[in-house]
């Protein structure tokens, strides 16, 4: 399952900087990821301040 990231998103960007392959990118409101470019490592759940990237099945 990819991940999304939630609304607790505060866009500092650490997600986005230590995401393996590169789908993440800042949106209007807070960093996205692209789901079709995830695999789902959870790297950027693992490094995010507030929690705000979850699995999709959650």
């Amino acid at each position: 399952m990819a991940y999304k990231i939630t609304d607790n998103c505060i866009s500092c960007g650490a997600c986005a900087g230590d995401c393996p392959v590169g789908c993440i990118s800042q949106g209007d409101e807070h960093y996205q990821i692209d789901k079709e470019a995830c695999i789902s490592c959870g790297t950027c759940a693992n490094v995010c301040p507030v929690g705000a990237p979850q699995s999709e099945d959650e």
